[in-house]
């Protein structure tokens, strides 16, 4: 990794502690931590934030999580290790993080709507809204 450009959490500390609450609100998500873990695993994967890589994957580990799943993420698509509810949460999730060539159409939204509550979906949102803002600090200040 390259030398960090800025120290933005402290240079801007008020609001990366805003992005800290609402990752410790997160925590706490009825998805569940290992569920929210796989979705900032994805969609690290897509931005190329090899920091997030590497804490995400360490925290799925840690948890538990078959090193076979950690391992056909990149290809969920055609892998037989996810279920339907992580199916239809990693398509949302890449729908989001490509939202300027996806916009987020309704054949990726309606079919959650069958598998997880409005809470769940909106938790998943902030989730990957989240974690895109981070890998785009990351990524963007060299961390």
């Amino acid at each position: 990794m390259s030398e960090l450009r800025l120290a933005y959490g402290k240079l801007s500390a008020q609001a990366y502690a805003g992005l800290g609450a609402c990752k410790a609100a997160l925590d706490q998500s009825v998805l569940g931590k290992e569920f929210i873990e796989l979705i900032y695993l994805r969609v690290s994967q897509i931005n190329g934030c090899a920091f997030c890589l590497d804490m995400h994957s360490k925290a799925l580990r840690a948890g538990g999580v078959d090193q076979r799943k950690l391992d056909t993420l990149a290809g969920w698509r055609v892998s037989d290790a996810f279920g339907s509810r992580e199916r239809a949460a990693l398509a949302w999730a890449e729908s989001l993080t490509h939202i300027d060539t996806s916009g987020a159409p309704d054949e990726v939204y309606l079919p959650m709507k069958a598998l997880f509550s409005d809470v769940e979906i909106s938790d998943l949102t902030f989730a990957v809204s989240l974690m895109n803002a981070f890998n785009r600090l990351a990524v963007g200040m060299r961390q």
